[in-house]
This record gives C-alpha cells, sequence and structure tokens, in this order.
C-alpha cells in the first residue's frame, strides 16, 4: 500500500493519484493528511507536503495547483530533466517538478479553460497549448513522466512492484460521407454534376464504376487477415449543412451499411457539427444510431473535431455517453493531453471527477492531407513516428482514418496503400 501524505485531501489530489498510481502503475494507494506511528514506520510513503518525516520517504514537495479551487492562469517555466520538458520546479525532493500537479494540468486540459485564441472552426487553437510552444506536442510526455516516475520510486522502494500497461493499437474510422456520389438522391447529384460535371459521377450511379469513397470490403478483407480492435463512428445528421454533408440516415443502403458494420464491430456516433449550437440534435443523433443498430451508443467523436469544455463533454454525459475519442487536434497531429492513454474527464469548474472517459488520439489522416500538406511518403513516416511513441511507452495508439481516404478517389491517391503496409506490419 502507498501512502500518499498531503496537508489537504482534494478533488484534484485524487484524480491525479488514481490515475498515476492505480491506473498507469498499479498500485494501491491511501490519501491521509497524518501518520499513525505505525504508518510513520511505513516503507512506501510518497510525502506530498512541506512536513519533514523522520522516516523513510519519497519527498515530492507540492506545487499549490492542486490545492486550489479556482482556475488562473498559472506560471509555466520549462526546464529540462533527463533531456525531457518540465514544469512546476521544486526543491529538496526526490523529484526535480511536481509531477502529480504538471500531470493534472496536461490531462485535465487547465489550459483550455483559460481565455483563448479559437481557430477558423471555433476551436481551441492548438498553437495555443503549451505543448505547440515548447515543442512536446509530438511527445507523450505525461507518459514518459510516469516511466521515469516509477523508475525512481522503485529506487527509494526496491520492494514496490507495479506494472505498466501493455502497447494496443485501436483503428478507428469517421464516416462522414460514406458515399461519393451513390445514395445522396436525385438533387444533390444534379447539383454536384453542375457544380463539378465528371463522367464518373454518371458511371457509379450507372452502375459501371465502384464509388470512389466506398471501401467497404477492402477495410473487411485487411481486418480478417489480421486481429484488430475496430471502431466505426458514423455521421447521422437530419439536416444538412455546411460541415454536414452525410448520406441520409433514412436512405436504406446507409441504415444497410451502418447495421452490417454493427454487427461485426464497435460503432460509435460521430456528433454533428450542428449539435454544438442545438442540445436536443445530440441526443436525437444517438437514438437514431440505435434505432438503427438495435444497440446502446456509448462512444462518440465529435465531427471536425469541435467542441469546447467543459460544454460539449457535460452534454455527452448528459445524453448517456460514456467513452469519448475526440482528445486530438482537428489541426495537426500530436498530444492533445500529452497522454497516450485514456483518461477520465475531468470537470474543471465543478471540480469533480466524471465518469466519461477519454481515449486520445495523435495521428489522424486529415491532418497530414489537409493541414500539415505532407506527402503520402511524409505521412507514412509521421504515421509510424506516433505509433512508435506510444508503443515506447506502453502506450494507446488510435489513428483515425476517413473511408474516403481508402478508397479509390485519386484526391487520395496511396492513402490506401499506406493502411495495407500499416496492416502487413500489424503484429
Amino acid at each position: 500500500m502507498i501512502i500518499v501524505l498531503t496537508k489537504k485531501i482534494t478533488a484534484r489530489l485524487n484524480y491525479v493519484c488514481h490515475f498515476i498510481l492505480k491506473e498507469q502503475l498499479g498500485l494501491d494507494y491511501s490519501i491521509k493528511t497524518n501518520l499513525d506511528d505505525n504508518e510513520d514506520s511505513a516503507d512506501t510513503i510518497i510525502n506530498y507536503s512541506n512536513k519533514e518525516l523522520s522516516k523513510n520517504a519519497f519527498t515530492l514537495r507540492p506545487h499549490s495547483l492542486l490545492f486550489e479551487n479556482s482556475i488562473e492562469n498559472q506560471q509555466i517555466d520549462i526546464f529540462y530533466t533527463n533531456e525531457q520538458p518540465s514544469f512546476f520546479k521544486i526543491s529538496n525532493s526526490d523529484s526535480t517538478f511536481d509531477i502529480f500537479a504538471a500531470v493534472f494540468y496536461l490531462i485535465s486540459r487547465y489550459e483550455e479553460y483559460l481565455p483563448h485564441q479559437k481557430d477558423q472552426y471555433g476551436r481551441y487553437a492548438h498553437e495555443n497549448s503549451i505543448a505547440f510552444k515548447n515543442n512536446f506536442l509530438n511527445k507523450p510526455l505525461v507518459n514518459i513522466w510516469i516511466d521515469e516516475f516509477a523508475k525512481n520510486l522503485k529506487n527509494k522502494f526496491p520492494e514496490i512492484v507495479y506494472f505498466r500497461p501493455s502497447f494496443h493499437t485501436s483503428i478507428s474510422y469517421d464516416i462522414d460521407i460514406a458515399w461519393s456520389y451513390k445514395n445522396k438522391g436525385f438533387f444533390r447529384n444534379v447539383g454536384g454534376f453542375i457544380k463539378s460535371p465528371s463522367m464518373n459521377r454518371i458511371k457509379v450511379l450507372l452502375g459501371k464504376m465502384k464509388d470512389p469513397f466506398d471501401c467497404d470490403n477492402f477495410l473487411d478483407e485487411c481486418h480478417q487477415k489480421k486481429q484488430l480492435s475496430i471502431i466505426y463512428f458514423f455521421l447521422v445528421a437530419a439536416k444538412k449543412g455546411l460541415f454536414d454533408k452525410n448520406i441520409s440516415p433514412k436512405n436504406d443502403q446507409y441504415k444497410k451499411l451502418i447495421s452490417q458494420k454493427a454487427t461485426k464491430y464497435n460503432i460509435g456516433l460521430h456528433p454533428s457539427w450542428q449539435s454544438n449550437f442545438e442540445k436536443d440534435v445530440l441526443l436525437k443523433e444517438k437514438r437514431t444510431l440505435e434505432s438503427i443498430t438495435e444497440k446502446k451508443t456509448i462512444s462518440s467523436r465529435q465531427h471536425y473535431i469541435k467542441f469546447s469544455l467543459p460544454e460539449t463533454f457535460r452534454e455527452l454525459i448528459k445524453a448517456g455517453i460514456q467513452n469519448d475519442f475526440s482528445m486530438g487536434y482537428g489541426s495537426i497531429n500530436g498530444f492533445r493531453g500529452s497522454a497516450a492513454s485514456s483518461f477520465f474527464w475531468y470537470d474543471l469548474q465543478k471540480e469533480s471527477i466524471s465518469n466519461l472517459r477519454l481515449y486520445p488520439f495523435c495521428f489522424m489522416d486529415a491532418n497530414c492531407h489537409y493541414e500539415q500538406k505532407l506527402t503520402i511518403e511524409q505521412s507514412f513516416q509521421e504515421f509510424e513516428y506516433y505509433r512508435k511513441e506510444c508503443e515506447n511507452v506502453n502506450g494507446l495508439f488510435i489513428p483515425v482514418f476517413h473511408n474516403n481516404f481508402l478508397g479509390t478517389d485519386p484526391a487520395f491517391k496511396g492513402w490506401r496503400e499506406l493502411y495495407s503496409q500499416f496492416i502487413s506490419q500489424h503484429k
């Protein structure tokens, strides 16, 4: 049993201790403000206080963050420990920085509650983040810190037995527009043809050519070759808009596609752009997906990665969503929460731990293609880089793919091959 000695027990401290000690290291722990005689002689004390103990303890002098109950600008001064960025520096300790406070700052997304500049889509701009400003957006820094913290604990207390989670890959697909031409209806196809005349559209509609966004059989074949963890997110917006251009959820072929996938794989909701502005829309879309799959929907990922804290996650919880896969950027690849592990969302305004579990992603095909303007070779290198970063810390790697990238549309030439190469190398 690890005893964390502190001056005050707070929700913030409970949250980060559970994540680091229990979830990441598999250690049982207890947080206390005082030690009795027996506990004072224990060999497994983390002294998270300014007290001086006569007995053996791992000393971690606390930063004030976990004892505050407000959201304020924090002074972030980056320095390096074992060549890794650190902040919340402390002295007279067995660590150079307060890992509890630093991890909390990053995974709670504390900085996203502070005044900030929005990007062109009204999202938190990645340029605001300390990870981007200090060149560690490409690192699962939280996991790196925890690995080093575990080693330091082991040096202090050799009898401690801890474990680290195993590396795991879970492939995710966002189905924004299932087909480029098929099942869009007469008027949408006529309008599309007038806007951009194409013989391919006519061939597809006449059944003489496969729809360029259709990669259904290709993906099923890939999945059968390897034992893969798969989840599909379907956009089922009832009303079309500038950013919601999906196939109608009333379309029989679209319903058939969703239903077929639901029999083989995990299915999640891709809440529409509109759902960010009309609160009743989210629940309606969830019920629509559930009526098609005949299963309860408990997972989601925001369309365009459009979300705001804390409003969006509170609405997801109200709708019955238990797992969200939106913790990443829709503008650049990298670790938005600096973690390659799932974690519960902490509602910083309410100072409470929620039951919504966040599954972060660090790689998205659309970021490579549209935002970062990478070649297919550069995209594959980026993909491999992030996969290895997650593997190196025994983390969770959740790449995001879109069906239009994996079809036969010439605009996305090379992506199908990139995906096939990844599948062939997957262990």
